[in-house]
């Protein structure tokens, strides 16, 4: 019997629920719900007696970090939503090829959406947020409310309506709207994340501390990496009395901690290094023959003590020098960097050893190990300021049409980092899209094949801007506008190099259900209405935004290659070549079920009015039955 799709985000607490009872069976039930079905349920007074010795009991004090509305972003994160993203062909670039998606809509929906299909897939996620200067905010998630609900919320009128404080806390209002807004989007990144992937978010000082505490709560402080300090401008607006703010922050949380170091910037030396330090033990290291470079007259020079008063350097034995090099082994005794192994790993490397005429030795090598990254990002590791990010995207655009974008040497950077050359990188507040550029021209430079998926609400511009006055309507045109230039120039100038690069994008956004009410509460509809009903699919939706929203249900990455094919007078689509054969037209014959069967595909998709009769839909199980057996077939 085919299977009935849900058309709906993951369910969460379900998967939560079936999570415990597979620890807890005892504490998995049967209740009534409230239309009077059975439904399972988690006992919670079984669960504690379970866990009697670690629960903490309602009066007991605890170390959290809360404020009001915390559970109600909590709910939210879970909650379901009956919504699709629709594909923008006219907006896409190489819609057929590219493994690149942008997607107009609120981030919380979407995250929401994506969360099945690309649970644990994303390698690193980087969000430059709406930062908390006390304005309002455009992701309100219905959290919007007066001052005086928030003080009478926040405990801070008592029973007789007088108000407890002197003043108004309204900035701790702003502080609620902003956690609120964060939590939830934070709470579904983390699923998001691959085992051993990174998060960077960033921030100013506004936010940071709580930034930092419900971060903590989320991935867990043991998985905080740190905290990088951007030199953000070199001219910052001056209108603060008390501090001037260069800086800004980007909070480093990884879902499991390990102990890979990051790669930053490429040392590079243009003097020579000290063998010695003075802190360590003496060691004794044999120099081979014809390895030391020195300006030394040639001759014997004696064993015994060399060097300087403050940095001395014992001679074992006797050194003969010949046209600028030691043509004996010749071992030296001093508080030495390395041990005699390092030595010779590096001497094959072509390490080069330097002798000064006072007998001290230096060395430089010929490749360097990428440092770790320092915790201040500024143009020392080649990272530049907004302004220069500013200049960079005005050239693009020939004017100027966002405020304080993100430079492209910062995300450059950070996805140097883990340096994970197939890596799908995620920005959920994409603004002008610096994260695509970065990882288009990453690509370019080292024959990378990352992938970004840019979320982006499709928020107004203003009327007087540059931007609106140029004929972009939303951020979202920006950013597409931006990726579209970006890559044209990237191509441009990699020339034959740049032939395969992956420079597109698919442009999807962000809508209801392709379904009408009908297709998820058909009991509330009399037969009569069924009857009259010609579609559960809502008017004006393709079939193939009626495709995406299948692959969201099971799970398939909305960049797979989608294959279009008529099969006898009928629209046939086959996903990522055997993952999905669907059709969505009416009235399907056997020659087109038995085509669809021969490529023995994970899932096969129909509409139940594809079927004319109940025999048809019998047809099609057993003619899959017969060639693809393992097939599953799924009805909307």
């Amino acid at each position: 019997m085919a299977e009935k799709l849900e058309m709906m985000s993951s369910n969460i607490i379900q998967e939560n629920i079936e999570y415990i009872a597979s620890k807890f069976p005892n504490a998995l039930k049967e209740v009534r719900d409230e239309n009077g079905n059975l439904v399972k349920r988690i006992d919670f007074d079984v669960l504690k007696q379970e866990l009697s010795t670690v629960v903490i009991d309602d009066k007991q004090e605890r170390y959290q970090m809360t404020w009001p509305d915390k559970k109600k972003s909590i709910l939210l994160a879970n909650s379901r939503i009956n919504a699709t993203l629709r594909p923008d062909k006219e907006k896409s670039v190489d819609f057929d090829s590219t493994k690149n998606l942008y997607i107009e809509g609120d981030n919380l929906d979407v995250l929401k959406l994506l969360r099945e299909t690309y649970l644990g897939k994303i390698k690193m996620i980087y969000i430059d947020p709406p930062y908390n200067t006390g304005n309002d905010f455009v992701y309100e998630d219905d959290f919007a409310e007066s001052e005086d609900d928030y003080l009478a919320r926040s405990g801070q009128f008592d029973e007789q309506g007088n108000r407890l404080v002197a003043n108004s806390d309204s900035n701790g209002r702003f502080h609620t709207d902003w956690l609120n807004m964060i939590y939830p989007r934070l709470k579904i990144a983390k699923d998001l994340l691959t085992d051993d992937g990174v998060i960077f978010i960033s921030v100013d000082d506004n936010e940071l501390d709580n930034l930092i505490k419900i971060s903590s709560e989320i991935f867990g402080e043991k998985n905080f990496v740190g905290q990088w300090n951007w030199f953000k401008s070199a001219t910052p607006p001056n209108l603060s009395y008390k501090i001037k703010k260069n800086i800004e922050y980007i909070v480093c949380y990884e879902k499991n901690k390990d102990n890979i170091r990051y790669i930053g910037k490429q040392k590079t030396s243009s003097s020579n290094d000290p063998f010695t330090k003075p802190q360590n033990s003496f060691k004794e290291l044999k120099f081979p023959a014809e390895k030391i470079n020195t300006n030394l007259p040639d001759g014997i020079y004696k064993k015994g003590i060399y060097g300087t008063e403050k940095f001395p350097n014992e001679l074992l034995n006797d050194l003969i020098v010949k046209n600028g090099t030691n043509v004996n082994d010749v071992t030296f005794k001093n508080r030495f960097i390395w041990t005699q192994d390092t030595l010779d790993k590096n001497l094959r490397n072509n390490l080069r050893i330097d002798l000064s005429k006072q007998l001290v030795l230096s060395y430089k090598k010929s490749n360097y190990s990428p440092e770790c990254p320092p915790n201040f990002i500024d143009e020392s590791v080649d990272v530049d300021t907004t302004e220069k990010a500013g200049a960079y995207l005005n050239d693009l655009f020939g004017e100027k049409v966002f405020d304080y974008p993100k430079p492209v040497s910062l995300l450059k950077y950070l996805l140097k980092f883990k340096n994970d050359k197939d890596a799908i990188v995620m920005d959920f507040f994409s603004g002008s899209g610096t994260t695509a550029q970065a990882i288009m021209q990453l690509n370019n430079e080292d024959n990378g094949n990352r992938k970004f998926i840019l979320v982006q609400l499709p928020e107004k511009c203003d009327e007087k801007s540059n931007a609106f006055k140029a004929g972009y309507q939303t951020i979202c045109e920006i950013g597409e506008e931006r990726i579209r230039r970006a890559g044209k120039q990237i191509k441009a100038e990699s020339g034959l190099m740049g032939v395969n690069l992956d420079v597109g994008f698919r442009v999807l956004k962000l809508d209801s259900s392709n379904m009408n009410d009908v297709f998820y509460n058909p009991k509330s509809y009399k037969q009569n209405l069924l009857d009259d009903c010609v579609s559960n699919i809502k008017e004006g939706r393709t079939p193939l935004d009626i495709l995406f929203q299948v692959m969201l249900d099971l799970g398939i990455e909305l960049s797979a290659k989608i294959e279009e094919k008529e099969i006898a007078g009928k629209k046939c689509f086959i996903v990522n070549e055997n993952d999905i054969v669907a059709c969505f037209d009416d009235g399907i014959t056997n020659e087109v079920i038995t085509e669809l069967a021969q490529i023995k595909s994970i899932y096969a998709v129909f509409r139940d009015s594809s079927f004319a009769t109940d025999s048809a839909n019998i047809n099609c199980e057993q003619i899959f039955k017969s060639i693809s057996p393992s097939t599953s077939i799924k009805v909307i």
